[in-house]
C-alpha cells in the first residue's frame, strides 16, 4: 500500500547481471563461426590427417599418409627453415588433390556434419561468454574499464566453458576425418553422414564409455591458452588499427571500409600468432582423440604427458608440428571471416 492508500503492484525483477542484447553476441558467434567451417572444410580434413599418425607412411618424415589406391609418392624431402615450411604448403596442395582423386569430391567435406554441429555452439557459447563476460567483469570490477587483463580473464572462462560443452562432438568429427573412405564397406558408404556420426557415437560409449566422449579434454583444456592468446591480440589490434570505430586522439574516425579492414587484418594477424605459439596441443589433442588401435585393440594414446612423450620419443619434436601449414591456411582465413561476420552481425543488431 501507498500512502495515499492505492494498493503498488509488485515489479517485476530484473536480471540486469547480463548486458542488454546479450543474444546477440550467441547469434553472431554462430553465424560466424558456420561461415568460416565451410568455407575451409577441406583444410581441416588436410589438417586432422597430417596431426594423426594413422595415415603416414613415415613418421620420422611427419607427412605422407597413406591414400587408398594413391601411389607412395607424397614423401617430403628433409627440408628445413624457410624451404621447409614453403614446401609444408605445396604439400598441402598436393593432398587435397589426391583426397580428391582417391577417395572422391564428398572425402573433402568428411567431418563437416560433425564439425558445424559443433562450430556453431561452439562458437556461439565462446562469443556470447566472451562478449558479455567482458562487459560484466569491467563494469563489476573495473569501474566499467575494458583492458586487456579483463580480456584475458573473459577470453579464458569463455575457452574453458567451450571446450567442456562441445568435446564430445570433436571426438566423433576427428573419427570421421581419419576414416578412410576405400576401406568402408559398401553399406557404410552409402550412410547419411548424420547417421554415421551417430553410429560412431554409439560405438565410443559401447567400446570406450562416456568418458571416450571427453577424450582429448585435457588438451583441450590447453588449448584455451591459444584463444586466451588470440582474444587479447584482436582486442589490441583492432584497437590499434581503427577497427573498434572509436574516436581517434584528433577528433577523427577510421572510415568503414579502414574499419572492416582493421578488423580483419587483426582477426587473422591474431590467429597466427595464437597458433604458432600453441599448435604443439592440437596433435596431442588428435592424438588423444584417435579410434584403438586396430593391430594390439588397445588405446595407443592414454594422456597429455604420455602422449607427449611417445610422440616425441617415437617422432621427434617436428611431429608436433604435423600439418600447421594446413591449419594455417585453413585458421587463419577462417578467423577473418568468421571475426568479420560476428562484428557485423552485432552491429547490424544495435542499430536495428
Amino acid at each position: 500500500m501507498s500512502e495515499h492508500g492505492v494498493r503498488l503492484q509488485p515489479q517485476p525483477v530484473q536480471m540486469n547481471w547480463l548486458p542488454a542484447r546479450s543474444w546477440h553476441h550467441f547469434l553472431a558467434g554462430g553465424f560466424g563461426g558456420m561461415a568460416g567451417a565451410i568455407i575451409t572444410a577441406p583444410l581441416d580434413v588436410v589438417k586432422t590427417r597430417l596431426q594423426s599418425d594413422l595415415f603416414q607412411k613415415m613418421p620420422s618424415y611427419g607427412h605422407s599418409f597413406a591414400l587408398a589406391g594413391a601411389p607412395n609418392t607424397l614423401t617430403s624431402p628433409r627440408l628445413t627453415g624457410a624451404r621447409g615450411l614453403l614446401w609444408n604448403f605445396v604439400e598441402t596442395g598436393h593432398i587435397i588433390r589426391d583426397i580428391y582423386k582417391y577417395e572422391g569430391f564428398s572425402a573433402l567435406f568428411k567431418g563437416l556434419g560433425p564439425t558445424l554441429v559443433g562450430v556453431i555452439p561452439a562458437r556461439s557459447i565462446n562469443f556470447f561468454v566472451y562478449g558479455n563476460g567482458k562487459q560484466v567483469i569491467a563494469n563489476k570490477f573495473n569501474d566499467g574499464k575494458e583492458n586487456s587483463i579483463v580480456h584475458l580473464i573473459a577470453a579464458a572462462t569463455a575457452g574453458i566453458a567451450t571446450s567442456t560443452a562441445t568435446n564430445p562432438i570433436w571426438v566423433v568429427k576427428t573419427r570421421l576425418q581419419l576414416e578412410n573412405q576405400h576401406a568402408e564397406s559398401s553399406t557404410s558408404t552409402s550412410t547419411s553422414r548424420f547417421a554415421k556420426s551417430l553410429e560412431y557415437t554409439k560405438n565410443i560409449i559401447r567400446n570406450e564409455g562416456f568418458r571416450g566422449l571427453y577424450r582429448g579434454l585435457s588438451a583441450s583444456y590447453l588449448g584455451v591458452t591459444e584463444g586466451t592468446i588470440q582474444w587479447v591480440l584482436y582486442e589490441r589490434l583492432k584497437k590499434l588499427s581503427g577497427g573498434d570505430g572509436a574516436q581517434k586522439s584528433n577528433g577523427e574516425k577510421s572510415s568503414l571500409f579502414q574499419q572492416w579492414l582493421g578488423m580483419m587484418g587483426s582477426a587473422g594477424t591474431a590467429k597466427m600468432a595464437a597458433s604458432l605459439i600453441t599448435y604443439p596441443h592440437e596433435v596431442i589433442r588428435t592424438r588423444l582423440r584417435q579410434p584403438v588401435d586396430p593391430k594390439t585393440g588397445r588405446v595407443r594414446y592414454t594422456g597429455l604427458l604420455q602422449t607427449l612423450r611417445l610422440v616425441l620419443a617415437e617422432e621427434g619434436t617436428r611431429s608436433l608440428y604435423g600439418g600447421l601449414s594446413a591449419h594455417l591456411l585453413r585458421v587463419v582465413p577462417n578467423a577473418a571471416v568468421m571475426y568479420t561476420i560476428y562484428e557485423g552481425v552485432l552491429r547490424w543488431g544495435d542499430s536495428a
